[in-house]
């Protein structure tokens, strides 16, 4: 990029600013149009890329300090949150792993079994990431699989930022968002959306009902999302090896060395934790898996490696190996998130939406549909369900119609992240994924998966007694 048009660029985003600071003040509040205005100056960077995206995720810390929009304690908060902590933690978990050779042996045998041809580790990729995110938080989900990831294309010749590693960091990236829909447990915007609900009714949620509702469309939106990607033409067919190849290169590493099952057995207990929770969570109400991952991870500076005599992590190996800009994007993200919160835009928008006396069918549901994917795609699902579960409920209140209809529609509809380099999806980014890349590729995958919302959620309506 040029002097000139990096300039121009850096420019842009105070200017986007400014625009929406003075020409939203007759729509919302001042300090809902600042947050705003500091929401689309972060996206514009994000994509254009003046800076660092990194460096973009600082943005929240300076512009609330120089505009007092929320108190400052809030925005510092959420570049040491319990997801920061689970990022870095499930790091450390994988930081030996290069040393020992364990992410190689694991990479090669990934490649052994599905293959070099690009549709089959799209398909893989994709396909376990919903699995997975079924039954773990996207993020725990995302940070696990992305460097598994990483180190097969490094095994097969590769780096993070290579056409190969596009559309399997895009699988993994998007399959989580596509998977957190398909149980409660897929995140905190599921969560959150049951939460709404049961304070609203007063009656309790069973989580059995989620299954039976959203199990058709988890199916549905799965197979078109797969459908978009291995439909899209790609400069790289297959990965450099055959199967033949990759099997006898992990052949020849031999059996499994001492410190490779030390930090195999201890990746395990990690997932087993996450697993299991609900059996234990009683006893340690406070061992949520950020902390599982953390408590692990701890536990390699102390463990002596029988190889080498050394310990099996060192500090200067987690400074050297851990994704520091990874965990400062992540917490941009959120900063953005609860700068829009705590300003009130959120509420006002929602407001503004509950206001438009939309008819009820088709176009109430292409209303949601728009609100809560806007809503995720510029922060994250769980501010989008907390945003959207109460306008749903407001405006079926008011015209009434069926609640529990539209809140499935509107858990469909915030079960969204594909777009930008926020929440989730600031991991792949920081593994090497572009962030326009990401954008212009994901827009065909986002369009689809819209789509197949906007249609289930006109199919349901015909469905009488739907939402019991």
């Amino acid at each position: 990029m040029s002097i000139k048009n990096r300039t121009l660029h850096i420019w842009l985003g105070p200017i986007l600013f400014a625009v929406c600071y003075f020409a939203l003040q007759g729509i919302f509040s001042v300090k809902a149009a600042k947050a705003i205005g500091i929401a689309l100056w972060m996206i514009y960077w994000w994509v254009s890329r003046p800076v660092n995206i990194t460096v973009t995720a600082f943005v929240p810390i300076v512009a609330n300090a120089l505009f007092d929009i929320i108190p400052m304690k809030t925005i510092i908060a959420q570049y040491f949150s319990e997801s920061i902590i689970l990022i870095l933690g499930s790091g450390f978990l994988t930081v030996p792993w290069s040393g020992i050779g364990l992410d190689k042996r694991i990479s090669l045998k990934a490649l052994s079994l599905i293959g070099p041809s690009m549709k089959s580790q799209i398909t893989v990729w994709l396909l376990s990431s919903i699995i997975l995110s079924n039954l773990m938080p996207n993020v725990v989900v995302c940070a696990l699989m992305t460097p598994i990831a990483v180190g097969m294309l490094k095994a097969a010749g590769y780096d993070g930022k290579s056409e190969a590693a596009i559309p399997i960091l895009c699988a993994i990236g998007w399959g989580v968002g596509i998977g957190g829909v398909g149980t409660p447990l897929g995140g905190a915007m599921n969560i959150t959306a049951i939460a709404l609900l049961q304070d609203f009714t007063g009656k309790e949620f069973m989580y059995i009902d989620w299954m039976t509702h959203l199990t058709p469309y988890t199916l549905l939106v799965s197979l078109a999302c797969l459908a978009a990607m291995l439909l899209r033409p790609g400069k790289i067919k297959q990965l450099e090896g055959t199967k033949e190849y990759f099997k006898k290169a992990y052949e020849e590493l031999g059996p499994m060395k001492g410190d490779e099952k030390i930090c195999l057995a201890m990746f395990l207990v990690g997932l087993a934790a996450v697993f299991f929770r609900p059996l234990y969570a009683h006893i340690l109400p406070r061992m949520v898996p950020a902390y599982v991952f953390l408590i692990l991870g701890f536990v390699c500076f102390f463990i002596t490696s029988k190889d080498s005599a050394r310990p099996l992590m060192t500090w200067e190996d987690a400074q050297k190996e851990s994704m520091w800009g990874m965990m400062i994007l992540f917490a941009g993200g959120l900063a953005m998130g609860v700068l829009l919160s705590g300003s009130g835009a959120n509420e006002e928008l929602a407001q503004i939406v509950a206001a438009t006396n939309l008819q009820p069918g088709l176009p109430l549901i292409i209303a949601i549909t728009v609100l809560a994917c806007l809503v995720s795609e510029t922060t994250n699902s769980t501010v989008s369900a907390a945003v959207t579960v109460p306008i749903v409920m407001s405006v079926t209140a008011k015209m009434h119609l069926d609640l529990m209809t539209y809140w499935y529609i509107a858990v469909m509809a915030f079960n969204s992240e594909f777009l930008l380099p926020v929440s989730v999806r600031s991991i792949p980014v920081a593994y090497g994924l572009s962030p326009d890349t990401m954008l212009r590729k994901a827009l065909p995958v986002f369009l689809v998966r819209a789509l197949v919302v906007i249609v289930c959620s006109y199919v349901v309506l015909q469905i009488p007694g739907f939402g019991k």
